[in-house]
């Protein structure tokens, strides 16, 4: 196992998969395919019917770090599509912002369970790139295809209270109690039929797996159309001054 990735096995049947890589918890294939490594271990534990991803920090999870490399360079989305063909049930504890990428980290999860503070944002089109991680097909399934074009489009923060209201999150509870309820939601899926269970996961998520890793593909080589562009450098140097963008197009 991952040092950034660590799995507590409980006696409720629900294990704990959190993964640590401070300040923001920036992603790369790495630690995603550790993450994976985790749910496929998991999948031929007997002992374990459902999942809590959760994360150490402030932030759930602040997606790529654009400032240092392309990340649909390399494995990224390979090891992605793995979290989605996963085969027990997932609940995502996110504290603090899960962002870009890291909202997609929070996709890949069947629930989510956030707090008022929890921010959620597809921030791409204000960095001047593509989005990814699937989010083409997760962002609609979850919050309906009209609003993802306008999480997409413009880039739009969304806090704990807007996210339960539009189905981004699924449980909204104070940031003291976030694990709690996701271990809690996580426990309430495990005391159900295991095969039930399996059985109605599969019948539900279908081929999102598959439908996930055909968006990736097309996620990035559209990314990689964008990230030598002006517009892109601008985007990335605006987010670390803390200032509006001025895109040139």
């Amino acid at each position: 196992m991952s040092e950034e990735v660590s799995v507590q096995s409980r006696p409720d049947r629900v294990a704990v998969v959190r993964f640590s890589r401070p300040p923001h918890n920036y992603f790369d294939g790495a630690l995603i395919g550790a993450i994976a490594d985790a749910y496929e271990r998991l999948d031929e534990d007997h002992g374990c019917r459902a999942i809590v991803l959760c994360s150490e920090g402030k932030h759930f999870c602040a997606g790529a770090n654009f400032a240092a490399k392309n990340p649909a360079e390399g494995d990224l989305y390979e090891q992605a599509v793995r979290l989605f063909a996963a085969r027990k049930p997932v609940v995502a504890a996110v504290q603090g912002a899960a962002v870009g990428g890291g909202l997609g980290v929070a996709l890949s999860a069947d629930f989510r369970v956030a707090s008022p503070e929890s921010r959620f944002s597809a921030n791409f089109a204000r960095l001047g790139i593509h989005h990814g991680f699937g989010l083409t097909v997760t962002l609609p399934l979850v919050v309906g295809h009209q609003r993802a074009l306008e999480l997409l489009y413009t880039g739009a923060r969304v806090n704990g209270e807007a996210a339960h209201a539009i189905g981004l999150c699924d449980r909204l509870v104070s940031a003291d109690r976030l694990l709690e309820e996701a271990i809690d939601l996580a426990h309430e899926i495990a005391i159900s039929s295991p095969r039930a269970i399996c059985s109605i996961r599969a019948t539900m998520r279908g081929d999102l797996a598959d439908r996930v890793r055909a968006a990736t593909a097309h996620e990035a080589t559209e990314q990689a159309k964008l990230f030598d562009t002006p517009d892109f450098a601008e985007g990335v140097t605006a987010a670390a001054e803390r200032r509006e963008p001025r895109f040139t197009g």
